[in-house]
């Protein structure tokens, strides 16, 4: 199902409609936040300059950094008065970046997760249960508000306590899942711990997966868990931008579809910043042209992905942006080497052997790098033989995909640390 007929507009008309609101959006900034008029002068450009939207790469980027530099007000465009929610990411590398909005703001938010959630399959007649941490952060928040807009039922359980997640589950006979993929596996592994049977005892149908990068390999592993006619759609958005609903993806599973009337995508070279074409790999920015509270202009995500600009099969004319790479400033240099997480998940995924579990451990032996890897046993075994060639040819394909060697060291089921919020995998000792 299609939500809304913005999703199905011509691109003349979308990249119109993106004209006008980047305009709007440009001269208040200007006029209402001084940080932005600051570097807007330094960058030598005003609102008028911005004349067609090719014009947006003449306006200076915005970082995290800004947003913790000026903490926790200053890029609001609008009175305190005016903010009815605010948000705040948990600081934990520095000040929090704080996010805020204006009744309006929470209309848009709304909107922009139905959509995504039709996207997703998701419809009236669906329970969803929410297992994303209620709080500062703004995924549940999102995501309840949105799919009760579509008329679906919420269950609002948060994280935690996996085994009564089961149990309401059971009773309340929940069809659609909301949850990173790494917590929506731990589930599954809860219920076959309780003696069920994920798929022929529980009534999943849906997936809407988001907070965490999910690979291809990802989503086959969910299915071996909650079975092959499981629906599983991968979301994204950031608290900076909004929260949930920048994009999602659609049933095609072609890439995740951005509300274009609302946000305007770009691709750039992370290293120089310049603006690369579409189909080029490169760092999603993303510039707000339609929210109050804090619209930011050319916001760097620092997420890696490419645009498609082609209709999708679905109907919807919105461009697509591929499902992540990774991010970079995830990506890990070992031994001179640029190195994502999703790509040794790729290969730990691609054995039957292992279970989906992992952990990531850099380590300095003198001047060289060390690279571990840490990774269940789907099965236990006592064989030693078996152990030998498992940990060889995991060690070999690490080998072949990185062009780095590795430890590999097999864990017994179930004895990995398991994450109910954004799974932490990497331990980068180096620096300690």
């Amino acid at each position: 199902m299609i939500w809304s007929k913005e999703e199905t507009l011509p691109r003349e008309q979308i990249e119109k409609l993106q004209l006008e609101r980047l305009q709007e959006t440009v001269h208040r900034v200007y006029e209402h936040v001084a940080p932005y008029r600051k570097k807007m002068d330094e960058a030598g450009v005003k609102p008028e300059d911005i004349k067609c939207l090719a014009d947006l790469a003449k306006l200076p980027f915005v970082t995290k950094q800004d947003m913790r530099d000026n903490y926790p007000f200053g890029l609001f465009a609008v009175d305190r008065d005016s903010l009815v929610r605010i948000h705040a990411s948990s600081g934990t590398t520095g000040k929090p970046t704080v996010v805020g909005y204006t009744q309006g703001d929470l209309e848009t938010w709304t909107e922009c997760v139905s959509r995504i959630a039709c996207m997703g399959g998701a419809s009236a007649k669906d329970t969803a249960q929410i297992c994303f941490g209620y709080g500062m952060f703004t995924g549940a928040l999102g995501l309840h508000y949105g799919l009760e807009k579509i008329g679906a039922a919420i269950v609002p359980s948060s994280t935690g306590n996996s085994q009564k997640q089961i149990m309401y589950m059971q009773d309340f006979e929940t069809s659609l899942l909301v949850a990173t993929p790494s917590y929506a596996l731990r589930l599954a592994e809860v219920a076959r711990e309780m003696g069920l049977d994920p798929v022929k005892d529980l009534k999943v149908k849906i997936a809407l997966v988001g907070s965490e990068l999910l690979t291809d390999a990802m989503r086959e592993e969910m299915h071996k868990f909650w079975g092959k006619d499981i629906l599983i759609t991968s979301n994204y958005g950031m608290s900076e931008l909004m929260g949930p609903g920048v994009s999602g993806e659609c049933l095609e599973h072609c890439g995740m579809h951005i509300n274009e009337d609302y946000f305007i995508p770009e691709i750039i070279d992370p290293i120089t910043g310049e603006v690369l074409p579409a189909g080029e790999k490169g760092e999603l920015v993303i510039t707000c042209i339609k929210k109050e509270g804090l619209p930011l202009i050319r916001y760097r995500t620092k997420d890696i992905t490419r645009l498609y600009y082609e209709p999708c099969k679905c109907g919807r004319t919105f461009c697509r942006m591929e499902n992540l790479s990774g991010r970079s400033d995830d990506m890990l240099k070992i031994r001179g080497v640029n190195v994502f997480p999703s790509q040794i998940e790729e290969v730990v995924l691609s054995f039957a052997e292992l279970g989906p579990h992992y952990e990531i451990i850099l380590e300095r032996e003198g001047y060289l790098d060390k690279l571990t890897i840490k990774v269940e046993l789907a099965q236990s075994t006592d064989s030693f033989s078996e152990l030998e060639r498992i940990t060889r040819a995991v060690r070999e394909k690490i080998k072949i995909v990185l062009g780095l060697d590795a430890k590999i060291m097999l864990e017994s089921p179930n004895t990995l640390q398991r994450f109910e919020g954004k799974a932490k995998r990497v331990k980068d000792l180096r620096g300690v």
